[in-house]
């Protein structure tokens, strides 16, 4: 996990939707993204704003797993996960990407990737439908709720 070229400030566009068959709605999207502790931790705070509750804020803290190549973190969005803070584990992919995931209410679950490079910062937040919840509308699986295209600002 190596996010120190990442650390930064930085600002764009954020486009959510509740559900699958949503069209999203954009926003623009600022974020900070820290690398402390000696490497050994990455802090992303963000703001978004939330098309009818306005402006919306979350911490996403990750750090190296284990093993090699895993990451573990804690997530928290004032609209998405505001209850308590969620549980994250995951792995950096070959590319860099870290792809995060946990579960809440029992069975569903979040997937959030985080990617960096040239063209910027991009932060994707899916919701999780478990079997139980899966309908003609809307089969189980990840579907994407918040995708967040940032440059430095």
């Amino acid at each position: 996990m190596r996010l120190d070229a990442l650390a930064g400030i930085w600002s764009g566009t954020n486009e959510f939707r509740l559900m699958p068959v949503d069209p999203f709605v954009g926003s623009t999207a600022m974020g900070t993204l820290q690398v402390t502790a000696g490497g050994a931790l990455a802090a992303l705070t963000y703001a978004w704003s939330h098309p009818e509750d306005g402006h919306q804020d979350g911490l996403l803290v990750v750090w190296p797993g284990a093993d090699e190549g895993h990451v573990a973190g804690v997530w928290a969005d004032s609209w998405h996960q505001r209850s308590q803070p969620m549980a994250l584990r995951g792995t950096t992919e070959l590319d860099g990407t870290l792809a995060l995931s946990g579960t809440y209410a029992e069975e569903w679950g979040w997937v959030i990737l985080v990617r960096g490079g040239e063209d910027g910062l991009e932060v994707r937040m899916d919701n999780v439908v478990p079997a139980s919840y899966a309908s003609d509308e809307g089969p189980a699986g990840p579907y994407p709720v918040m995708r967040m295209l940032l440059q430095r600002a």
